[in-house]
């Protein structure tokens, strides 16, 4: 065989080995893309009941839409081949990032489901409290487990949301008093809280109260017991606030879901009809935080029909590169300046929103 054939031939079988090794070769990265999209102010396909319902106290009609918005992300064990995912980095709906941003190393989809599910839950008491304080509605208070740490002792014995009422037989008011509880012990001994789990969203039934058994391990940092919670106090409210999503998860609704309830709350419309979606996380002084994936949401808002976006502050130059045509993006900070955008929007003034800039 001449030379230059066997070069070609060698050329052209190490091309088709590299194609193939391209297929089968796995990757470690994670796709996202556009989600469902969700009216605060409508009624759940699945069920036909309202997604926000509220009990105890006059609630209002409301029109328009104050969407929230999610993204779909593949599952924890799934690993795309470099050929795909070369082709989720061209296409403009899918975002591919490394796994370990999305899924911590160990993290199975059991684990990431129920995190999800915990924060989620501690995103609508966030934007319940939230929403009645821009109202003035008073509220009480209960100290209750705010988070718990992956890995630790903790985990799958208490759940974010579950109300602590005593450690080792004695009632706690705060966090540091559960902290001095827990740092009685030696770490490897045992510590029994004493808890009211949380109620699960659209539930009648009340939490009975139990004792549980953590064991404590050596913390990292100071050397003495630990469970690996975060208590905080939770606000109580007056009446009920229901917020009936399913298969939802994560804390970036809590905005929309403050602005959906006062909506509820409060007689007129926050949007006169018009169609906004957004996104962000919420704090109890309701300042709103930025979320992942804000590129896919922008999509989802969009083919869902939406004209305004309310996009968090630190989201914004991220929003801004690459904004889908027809949707105005709209910077917001706090509750109290969303509401303010919104007063403009109703009133037609959509020029002197605040923008947000690449």
């Amino acid at each position: 065989m001449p030379r230059r054939s066997a070069t070609m031939l060698a050329a052209t079988l190490l091309l088709i080995a590299l194609l193939c090794a391209s297929v089968l070769m796995k990757v470690p990265y994670t796709e996202m893309s556009p989600g469902p999209t969700y009216n605060t102010l409508g009624v759940q396909e699945k069920t036909g009941t309202p997604v926000i319902t509220v009990t105890g106290h006059e609630s209002y009609p409301a029109s328009g839409h104050l969407n929230m918005t999610t993204v779909q992300v593949t599952g924890a064990k799934y690993e795309p081949s470099l050929v795909n995912a070369v082709i989720g980095w061209l296409r403009d709906d899918v975002l591919v990032v490394p796994h370990d941003n999305v899924y911590p190393k160990g993290q199975s989809d059991a684990d990431a489901k129920r995190q999800n599910a915990e924060e989620f839950a501690l995103s609508e008491d966030h934007a319940r409290t939230a929403a009645l304080s821009q109202l003035g509605i008073p509220m009480g208070s209960e100290l209750i487990v705010q988070a718990v740490t992956a890995g630790a002792p903790a985990e799958g014995r208490l759940h974010a949301g579950d109300q602590i009422v005593a450690v080792d037989g004695t009632p706690v008011a705060d966090a540091e008093a559960v902290a001095k509880a827990v740092t009685r012990h030696q770490p490897g001994e045992s510590a029994v809280f004493t808890v009211v789990p949380r109620v699960k969203e659209g539930s009648s039934e009340p939490g009975v109260r139990t004792d549980v058994t953590v064991p404590t391990v050596k913390s990292p940092d100071t050397g003495a017991a630990m469970v690996g919670i975060r208590p905080g106090l939770k606000h109580t409210y007056p009446f009920r606030i229901d917020i009936g999503l399913q298969d939802v998860g994560g804390p970036s609704a809590g905005l929309m879901f403050s602005l959906g309830i006062i909506d509820k709350l409060t007689p007129g419309d926050l949007t006169a009809g018009r169609f906004v979606a957004g996104t962000g996380t919420i704090d109890d002084a309701g300042a709103v935080g930025p979320i992942g994936g804000i590129s896919m949401k922008l999509i989802a808002a969009r083919d869902a029909g939406a004209e305004f976006f309310l996009a968090p502050a630190a989201n914004c130059a991220e929003a801004a590169k690459d904004t889908p045509s027809g949707l105005h993006l709209v910077k917001v900070e706090t509750l109290d300046g969303a509401l303010k955008a919104l007063e403009q929007i109703r009133s037609g003034q959509t020029s002197a929103l605040p923008s947000c800039t690449s």
